[in-house]
């Protein structure tokens, strides 16, 4: 139902609109309480279906105030494609939808003076007045949009109806006012019709520049010569010849003290960022180095009670070719008892070594050396993995091979993964850091533009 309205109001085709709603007479709230943000009026008002938009409005006025995506409404629609009877018919339904702004920051009577619809504007304004003093983006006013696109009619009719010195005298973000905008656009005739209307002559922008400095820059023409003389005919001078006033010099010093304090502000802020960095980074050493220490000391003793107490345990007699005291494993299976004790004197030796390194009181204050001690930590882990291993392999009955070597295979496979996915992630972040070091050196010794003049 909703397509077939769309069809009727490109289309303009009153009867058909006469028709959807006897057969649903809600149809037109729908596009008010609904998502669609672009409704048959707004496409009615955008193709000039006066007699369209009359119908919709004399059923439901609501949709005046309905916006699309871009925050137009159909008048802003109307006034941009310049249709007056439909822009009249609008105002009567909403006139305070002069005042809403698209998302671009204008207003319907700031799009009718930049596109030049003159009779528009003055039927905008006729309904509200105040819609014209609204600013746009970066703080500019109806008569700098006029400026900056050659709308020298629609600036003749503001200027006529707002009889507001300071109105006229605005200055945008920049400082700017119409005339800068005027002179540096080079409009000769705005700038003369802006000079005989009495706007200020010599009022700097936000970079010292009157009307008259800019004009001395780009003065290339005997256009550009004419409009300079007439400026100074009615009093215009270069912004050097300006005095500061005395407010403005009080502006100028708080200004500079307040840089001053800002910048202070600023340096105790970045030490007590620093010094919290610093904190940070000695914390994170301090867990890491007592961290290592118990975890060493476990594997240590780990170590130590295998040697002690090894698979078999130990001869209790001396007959048959073996001596009380020694261990049963090594004459038994003296391949394994050597694995054995490969595996666990590596892992006590890699864990007295994280010890010893620990207690030396070297200044081990870097991330290196945390990440050195870090790999000596998975050797000895890896070492008593090992050890087990071989130990269980040293008591298991033959009949229970294939189950362990099922163990051995499926264990050795999620370890073998674990040290990878470790490796490789420490080693990313080692490469980055290395990246960035060397990056922030080049930076570093890079010339300043200074330097090399």
């Amino acid at each position: 139902m909703e397509g077939r309205v769309y069809e009727a109001a490109v289309e303009g085709n009153v009867n058909s609109l006469v028709q959807l709603l006897r057969e649903d007479a809600l149809l037109l709230d729908r596009f008010i309480t609904g998502f669609d943000s672009e409704t048959p009026l707004h496409i009615a008002s955008m193709l000039g279906h006066d007699q369209f938009v009359q119908e919709i409005l004399n059923r439901k006025a609501e949709l005046a105030k309905v916006l699309d995506a871009r925050k137009a409404s159909p008048l802003h629609l109307a006034t941009a494609k310049g249709y007056l009877e439909i822009v009249k018919k609008l105002l009567q339904a909403s006139p305070d939808m002069c005042f809403v702004r698209d998302r671009d920051g204008r207003n319907p009577v700031h799009i009718a003076a930049l596109k030049g619809h003159v009779s528009i504007l003055g039927e905008i304004v006729q309904a509200r007045p105040g819609a014209a003093r609204v600013l746009m983006d970066r703080g500019e006013t109806i008569l700098h949009a006029c400026a900056r696109h050659n709308q020298l009619d629609a600036m003749k009719f503001l200027l006529e109806r707002i009889s507001d010195h300071e109105f006229v005298n605005l200055k945008n973000y920049d400082g700017n006012t119409v005339l800068h905008i005027a002179v540096a656009d080079k409009q000769q005739e705005a700038v003369i019709y802006l000079v005989a209307n009495g706007i200020e002559v010599n009022s700097m922008n936000k970079d010292g520049l009157t009307v008259l400095d800019l004009l001395s820059k780009n003065e290339r023409d005997v256009k550009d010569i004419e409009v300079a003389e007439s400026l100074r005919r009615v009093g215009a001078v270069n912004g050097k010849v300006i005095p500061l006033p005395k407010n403005e010099l009080e502006v100028m010093r708080k200004q500079i003290l307040s840089s001053v304090s800002s910048n202070q502000h600023d340096a105790r802020q970045r030490k007590k960022k620093h010094k919290k960095v610093v904190n940070k980074h000695v914390d994170w050493l301090e867990r890491k180095k007592n961290s290592l220490m118990v975890v060493a000391s476990l594997i240590a003793t780990m170590a130590f009670q295998a040697c002690l107490t090894p698979p078999g345990s130990f001869w209790q007699d001396s007959s048959n070719g073996h001596e009380a005291g020694y261990s049963v494993l090594a004459d038994q299976k003296p391949e394994k008892y050597s694995y054995f004790l490969s595996y666990n004197t590596t892992g006590l030796v890699a864990s007295l070594s994280i010890i010893l390194l620990l207690m030396s009181g070297l200044p081990l204050r870097h991330r290196v050396f945390m990440w050195f001690l870090m790999v000596i930590m998975w050797i000895a882990i890896t070492a008593m993995a090992m050890t087990y291993l071989v130990a269980i392999t040293a008591y298991t009955p033959e009949r229970e091979s294939v189950a362990l070597l099922r163990v051995i295979e499926i264990s050795l496979l999620i370890w073998v993964g674990l040290m990878v996915i470790l490796l490789l992630g420490h080693t990313i972040r080692l490469i980055i850091r290395l990246i960035r070091y060397i990056c922030k050196k080049l930076r570093g010794r890079r010339p300043s533009s200074t330097q090399m003049v």
